[in-house]
C-alpha cells in the first residue's frame, strides 16, 4: 500500500490534513478532486500518521440507516432471547476518523445523521423501542470528483477546510508516481519517514495551546471572509484555528502571516462567492472635505466624543494594515480561478433545499409504518414482527412441528414478518419534448437547452433530473436521457439537429416509455414539456415502418388523442409552451394541452427562464 509520504502532486491537500491531525476541532476535511488523481489513497494513508489505535472507519455509500446510527443486533436478540445493542457506524468512528469516499453521492438521509453527530458530539439512538446516546466525536474526511455533483451546504459549513480543486497536468508529478508504483521502495526508509512525520504532529499537538494570535490578525482574518462573501459564525473560528494550527505545525509561539495566508487558502477561498474589491474612492474624497463650515464649531465639539461603540466600530473596519490586505489579496490572486462559481461551493447557498413531493418504499427515508412481507424484500420491523408473533407461543410450543426448540427461544414463522415502510423525498424528472421541424426550430431548441441547463443548475438539491426529446423528420429522439449532470448536457446537447416533419405521436409515445422506464428507479413524479405548436404531420407507424403510408388528418389525431389518455391516466403532468404567433397559430396546442390534462402556456418569444417558471408553477 502506498503510504502518505509516497503520493505525489496533492500537497496542499497534505497539509490540510496534517492541520487536521494537529487541530481536530477544525471538524474535517473535503478533497475534491478529478478521478485517478490519488485523493481517495490519500485519505486513506491519512491513518498512517496518526496516534497508534486511533479509529479510522470508512463509510460505505449504501450504509443503512440501522449501521450508521445502531440499533438491536436482530440476530443475537432472537437468538439470545435477550435485546442486544449494536453500536453503529458513527459510533465506531469516535475519537478517530470517518471517511466517505464519493461524499457528494452519499444519500440525503445519510447526510442528515452525519450533520447531527457533527453538531452534537454523539448519536441519538431512536428506533424500535430502543432509547440510547452514542458518543460520536470524530474528524470527517470527504473525497470526491466534483463532475458527480456537489456536496450538501450543510455537510461543508460544519467542516473546517476544503481543499480548492486544482487539475493536476504536470508530467513531471506523473512520472514520479508511475516510478512509486511500479518501483520498490526501502519499507524501513518510508516507516523512518512515517515516525519522523507522526512525531512532528505530535509535536505541534503539544505546542498548539501555547500558540498566540493578535486581535488585528483575528480582524483582518474576519475582513477577508467578509471582502469574499464568505458568511456565517463557524468559518471565521474555522480559520483562526487554522492558522494557530499552521503556526503550531511550524513549531512557532505567534501566528505569522504564512499562517494567515494558509487558513486564507484552504478555508475561505473554496467558499468565496465574489472577487474582493480594493477601495478605489479617493477621486470623490477631495470635494466633501471642502464641505465642513466654519459656523458650527460648538456644536461638532460638543458631539464627537471618540470613544462611543460606534466610533470604535467604524475605526476597526477601517484599522486593516497595508500588509495584511496585501497578504489576503496575494493568496486570493494566487488560488482562485478565473471563473469563481466553478469551485465555490457556497454559491448554491440560496437555492431552495429539499425535494417537491415524496415517495413509499423499501429501502430508505422516515420509518412510516410497518406491513407483511419477505425479509428479502426490505428491512424487517423487529417490534411489529415480535409484537405478531408473541399471542401463538404457546400453541406453536405444542405443535409437533415446533417441538425439540429451546423453551427459552421465540418462535417466528415467515407470517409473522413485518416488514418496513419508508417515505422518502423523490424528484421530478422532467421531460422535454421540443419540436425541431420547421423554421422556428432553431429558436425552440435554443430555449429549451437554456431551460435544461437552468433547471439542471438545481437538480442536485431537488433531486430532480432532466430529459430532453426532440421530434423531427419520421420520428422522435432521446438526445439527452435522464440525468442531473450539467456537463452531460452540455456534451449531448453540443450539436441540435433541425428542419422535416413533425412527428408528435411518436415524440408522445417516447416520453411516455421514458417515463416508465425512471418510475422502475424509483422516481414517482414526471412531467412533460411539450414545446410546440401542437401540429403533428407524421404518424406513429411512420416510425417503425418508413414505408408506411401517409396518416390522415382524422388518423394523426386519434393517435394522438389516445397517447394523450393513456399519459394522464398514467399519472404524468403536462405543460404545453405554445411559440407560434398567434396570426400562424391554429390552435392545436390549447387543444393538445387539454388532451393531456396540463396546462396551456402561449409564450412566442419565450426565454429560457420563462420555460423553467412555467415547468416549477405546476
Amino acid at each position: 500500500m502506498i503510504a502518505f509520504t509516497d503520493i505525489v502532486g496533492m500537497d496542499l491537500a497534505k497539509q490540510a490534513l496534517m492541520l487536521l491531525a494537529v487541530d481536530s476541532e477544525l471538524g474535517g476535511v473535503v478533497i475534491p478532486s478529478a478521478v485517478g488523481s490519488g485523493k481517495s489513497t490519500l485519505a486513506r494513508a491519512f491513518a498512517d500518521i496518526l496516534p497508534q489505535d486511533t479509529p479510522f472507519v470508512e463509510l460505505p455509500l449504501n450504509v443503512t440507516e440501522d449501521r450508521l446510527i445502531g440499533g438491536v443486533d436482530l440476530e443475537a436478540t432472537l437468538a439470545t432471547g435477550v435485546r442486544v445493542v449494536q453500536h453503529g457506524v458513527l459510533s465506531k468512528a469516535h475519537g478517530g476518523v470517518l471517511y466517505v469516499d464519493s461524499i457528494s453521492l452519499l444519500d440525503s438521509s445519510a447526510v442528515s445523521h452525519i450533520m447531527d453527530a457533527i453538531s452534537r458530539g454523539e448519536v441519538l439512538v431512536e428506533r424500535e423501542g430502543l432509547s440510547e446516546v452514542h458518543p460520536a466525536k470524530f474528524m470527517l474526511v470527504g473525497t470526491y470528483d466534483p463532475s458527480d455533483g456537489e456536496v450538501r451546504m450543510g455537510l461543508l459549513d460544519r467542516i473546517g477546510i476544503i481543499v480548492p480543486f486544482t487539475a493536476q497536468n504536470d508530467y513531471r508529478a506523473r512520472k514520479k508516481i508511475v516510478n512509486i508504483v511500479l518501483g520498490t521502495r526501502d519499507e524501513e526508509d518510508t516507516r523512518d519517514e512515517l515516525n519522523m512525520l507522526a512525531g512532528f504532529i505530535q509535536a505541534a499537538r503539544e505546542q498548539l495551546p501555547h500558540v498566540s494570535i493578535t486581535d488585528e490578525q483575528i480582524r483582518a482574518l474576519i475582513q477577508t471572509a467578509i471582502s469574499l462573501g464568505v458568511e456565517g459564525n463557524r468559518v471565521d473560528i474555522f480559520t483562526v484555528r487554522a492558522a494557530i494550527a499552521s503556526a503550531a505545525l511550524a513549531q512557532r509561539s505567534d501566528v505569522e502571516e504564512e499562517d494567515m495566508k494558509q487558513a486564507i487558502k484552504l478555508v475561505l477561498i473554496p467558499r468565496a462567492t465574489r472577487m474582493p474589491e480594493r477601495e478605489a474612492e479617493s477621486n470623490e474624497a477631495p470635494p466633501q472635505e471642502e464641505q465642513p463650515q466654519e459656523e458650527e464649531p460648538e456644536s461638532e465639539d460638543e458631539e464627537a466624543p471618540s470613544d462611543t461603540p460606534d466610533a470604535e466600530a467604524e475605526e476597526e473596519q477601517k484599522e486593516t494594515p497595508d500588509m495584511i490586505e496585501e497578504l489576503m489579496m496575494d493568496a486570493v490572486q494566487m488560488e482562485l480561478p478565473d471563473n469563481i462559481l466553478n469551485i465555490s461551493l457556497a454559491s448554491k447557498k440560496k437555492t431552495t433545499t429539499g425535494s417537491r413531493g415524496e415517495a413509499l418504499n423499501f429501502k430508505r427515508g422516515r420509518f412510516v409504518r410497518a406491513q407483511p412481507g419477505e425479509m428479502r424484500s426490505g428491512k424487517v420491523a423487529l417490534i411489529p414482527t415480535l409484537i405478531s408473533a408473541a399471542p401463538w407461543q404457546e400453541t406453536r410450543r405444542r405443535d409437533s412441528k415446533m417441538a425439540g426448540r429451546p423453551k427459552t427461544a421465540l418462535l417466528i414463522t415467515k407470517d409473522d414478518v413485518k416488514i418496513k415502510r419508508f417515505r422518502d423525498k423523490s424528484g421530478t424528472l422532467f421531460i422535454f419534448m421540443v419540436d425541431a421541424s420547421g423554421s422556428m426550430a432553431l429558436n425552440r431548441m435554443r430555449q429549451a437547452k437554456g431551460a435544461v441547463a437552468s433547471l439542471l443548475q438545481n437538480a442536485y438539491v431537488h433531486r430532480d433530473q432532466v430529459a430532453l426529446i426532440s421530434f423531427r423528420g419520421k420520428q422522435a429522439q432521446v438526445l439527452l436521457p435522464p440525468s442531473q449532470s450539467v456537463d452531460r448536457a452540455k456534451r449531448e446537447l453540443d450539436v441540435l439537429p433541425t428542419g422535416g416533419g413533425t412527428p408528435l405521436a411518436s415524440a408522445l409515445y417516447l416520453g411516455w416509455e421514458t417515463a416508465k422506464q425512471a418510475r422502475t428507479k424509483g422516481i414517482t413524479q414526471v412531467m412533460f414539456v411539450l414545446i410546440t405548436d401542437g401540429r403533428g404531420n407524421i404518424g406513429l407507424q411512420a416510425t417503425f415502418d418508413p414505408t408506411a403510408e401517409k396518416a390522415t388528418k382524422e388518423e394523426l389525431e386519434k393517435e394522438v388523442e389516445a397517447l394523450s389518455l393513456s399519459i394522464q391516466a398514467d399519472g404524468v403532468a403536462a405543460i404545453v409552451i405554445d411559440t407560434q404567433m398567434n396570426y400562424l397559430s391554429r390552435g392545436e396546442a390549447p387543444k393538445l394541452a387539454q388532451k393531456l390534462g396540463g396546462r396551456y402556456f402561449y409564450l412566442p418569444n419565450a426565454k429560457a427562464e420563462q420555460i423553467v417558471e412555467a415547468a416549477m408553477s405546476f
